[in-house]
């Protein structure tokens, strides 16, 4: 029988006339090591990041939109991000495991607070500490939570996470279906029923269809317990996957969740390098690693100080046969030249006019028109893998408007 897919969901509605209220962040807004003593500078826009919570939240109402915070929030910081979705009105966040909910818990005290991995054994205590609530996923996680709050009276709620084709964590179909009357009937602290698409990011995959009529079905084995499906893709996926709540986490830091359609969101990350040393490359001559990139004519290289110790990956290396990434020098995109290595790269300079590219100068590797999934296709990765490797070795700079 042949599928059909739901609806599309419609396109963001336009920005508001009246813009939201500046973004009130407590200083310091930077962190890491001061700029003078490191190679590279990553600056954050936190406006931007609720700019696009509040967008996905206006497309998706009347459903709550919540946020996910996980990888140290997607590695633009997890306590600022958090602090700034949580003054904006995020009510609820997710986070991947107790270490991370301890750090958010501590800049935002007020929203609901799943951690996606589960319940660790003999852990359970740990989430009543700090009003935590675990995404339980193993019919043996729900029988030593049931265990912990009979004993201890505790009553801060929990998840129940469903797998309906992911095949990682969830309890399954059948499972979900045998505890439904128990834990509609019986007080075990279940706030939010939950699952995971696998394939959102494409449209036309049948799984999506598949995920969202037995998620469906599940819905209404627990009527009365809030549900939610949709991640960042699953949003733009189709109105059913919207449930009772949508848990964005990538298009919050930019990435855009409609591949091969204009990106939605407002860019987040802008990452710029020092030039170390320009230096003059004798056509014939090679540069970095390997050899493996050859000056074709008497050439400029701007030698910068990051590299794939930074999160900016190796394989935005450029070769003789393989163009690699691009930088922004003096407002023009220059090619790199060689390996990426683990503290540097360069950049063939050559076609800048001379005086152009000075040593202590700042080059962009994003931003500038270079965005994260740029960055991350030419990696041969996505822009999730991206944005979670940039490291801490950089001056950061927190902008709030």
């Amino acid at each position: 029988m042949a599928m059909t897919m739901p609806a599309m969901a419609q396109p963001l509605p336009a920005p508001e006339v009246t813009p939201p209220e500046p973004l009130a962040v407590e200083p310091p807004i930077t962190a890491g090591p001061p700029e003078a003593e490191v190679g590279g500078v990553l600056t954050i826009d936190l406006s931007a990041i609720v700019a696009n919570w509040r967008a996905l939240s206006a497309h998706t109402l009347p459903v709550e939109c919540a946020a996910v915070v996980k990888a140290d929030g997607y590695g633009c910081g997890i306590e600022p991000v958090a602090r700034a979705l949580a003054r904006a009105g995020c009510k609820t966040l997710f986070v991947a495991d107790l270490a991370e909910a301890r750090r958010v818990r501590a800049v935002a005290p007020e929203p609901a607070l799943y951690v996606l991995n589960g319940l660790m054994p003999s852990a359970a205590p740990a989430y009543a500490e700090i009003k935590a609530r675990p995404v339980i996923g193993s019919v043996v996680e729900l029988a030593e939570w049931d265990a912990f709050c009979a004993t201890s009276g505790w009553r801060g709620g929990a998840a129940l996470h469903v797998d309906t084709g992911m095949n990682r964590l969830g309890v399954s179909i059948e499972e979900a279906a045998a505890l439904a009357t128990r834990l509609r009937l019986e007080h075990h602290g279940i706030s939010l029923v939950m699952s995971h698409l696998a394939c959102a990011e494409r449209p036309d995959h049948p799984l999506n269809e598949k995920q969202l009529k037995l998620f469906r079905d599940v819905r209404i084995l627990y009527r009365g317990i809030l549900s939610s499906l949709a991640n960042s893709s699953g949003i733009f996926l189709s109105t059913a996957a919207h449930c009772d709540m949508v848990r964005p986490g990538a298009a919050l830091y930019g990435v855009n969740p409609t591949p091969g359609k204009p990106n939605p969101m407002r860019p987040v990350v802008h990452l710029q390098a020092h030039i170390l040393n320009v230096r003059h490359v004798a056509k014939g001559e090679t540069v970095g690693y390997d050899a493996t990139w050859t000056a074709k004519r008497a050439a400029r290289v701007a030698v910068v100080g990051v590299g794939y110790a930074d999160g900016f990956p190796r394989a935005l290396s450029a070769t003789d046969e393989r163009p690699g990434a691009e930088a922004i020098v003096g407002g023009v995109r220059c090619p790199l030249a060689g390996r990426v290595s683990m503290d540097l790269l360069a950049i063939d300079i050559t076609a800048l006019p001379p005086g152009v590219g000075r040593r202590g100068e700042l080059v962009t590797l994003i931003g500038e028109g270079i965005d994260v999934d740029a960055v991350a296709e030419r990696a041969g990765t996505i822009g999730y893998e991206v944005l979670t490797r940039l490291g801490q070795r950089y001056h950061r700079v927190y902008r709030t408007k």
